[in-house]
């Protein structure tokens, strides 16, 4: 956890800790001891075990023995902003929309630091792809999906993105380089759109479009996604675009109709 950040007086490092724990466990740690979450969050023992003790109170957190897990509790901390931003009623229609012309899967995501967060998803082929879930987070710099939302930083934020990140392979085919990323992102501003082929996981194509707030600004994106063996992004960009671009105008006047989801959608 460490962060040099400035913390305003109000700040409660407490529950900042409990978060922090929570959002620690993933497919590939499930299951954990206490020194593990606590080397994972960068914790003391101590701090950690304070904080699963209380998220083992509240029922949010389970332990067999010495490993800890979460509990299905946990679930309901996300689903008040699903259900608030009426994700179903706004969203799912729109992607659906997209899958039962064109086939494949869509999703809708917001960018949160390095990371993509999947906000809403509809998939006929589950199986060829990973896992993009409500919820789900995947590195920025690869995906369709988080080289729009880059591509709408100002230059100052971009920069401080480049500065603190370090794109990390997902396949062999992963764009890793800061100055090519950089350059696919200004090609992206130029365009108003974003393609990738087996950067996130291998036998992914993907195409994305910008969704703009009130006021203009990029602060969602939508996309479209297939199997490489058997959509191309140049056919994508043909077939596609222009379906993408009408949901992404037709999310951004829904918005409007959800507070919940217009401040998810408006300025930090």
């Amino acid at each position: 956890m460490a962060d040099d950040r400035k913390r305003p007086a109000e700040y409660v490092e407490g529950l900042a800790k409990g978060i922090a724990v929570i959002e620690c466990f993933d497919a590939a740690h499930s299951e954990m001891t206490l020194s593990e979450i606590a080397r994972r969050v960068g914790l003391s023992p101590a701090a950690a075990r304070r904080s699963l003790f209380t998220l083992a109170d509240l029922g949010y957190v389970g332990v067999s023995g010495k490993r800890y897990h979460l509990r299905p509790k946990v679930m309901t901390l996300g689903s008040g902003f699903y259900f608030a931003a009426r994700i179903d009623e706004l969203l799912l229609p729109e992607l659906r929309v997209i899958v039962e012309t064109h086939g494949d899967a869509a999703s809708v995501a917001t960018l949160d630091g390095h990371d993509v967060i999947y906000i809403a998803h509809h998939s006929t082929q589950r199986a060829r792809r990973a896992t993009a879930v409500v919820g789900a987070r995947y590195p920025a710099h690869a995906t369709s999906l988080g080289r729009v939302l880059l591509a709408g930083l100002g230059d100052a934020e971009l920069d401080d993105y480049f500065s603190s990140v370090e794109p990390k392979p997902l396949t062999s085919r992963t764009v890793v380089s800061k100055e090519e990323l950089r350059r696919l992102i200004w090609k992206v501003r130029e365009l108003g759109y974003a393609t990738t082929v087996d950067q996130l996981d291998y036998g992914i194509t993907a195409l994305a479009v910008p969704i703009r707030n009130a006021e203009g600004r990029i602060t969602a994106a939508v996309n479209s996604s297939g199997y490489s063996g058997l959509v191309s992004a140049d056919q994508m960009v043909a077939e596609r675009l222009e379906d993408l671009r009408s949901v992404a105008s037709r999310i951004g006047v829904a918005a409007l109709r959800a507070p919940a989801l217009a401040a998810a959608l408006s300025s930090k």
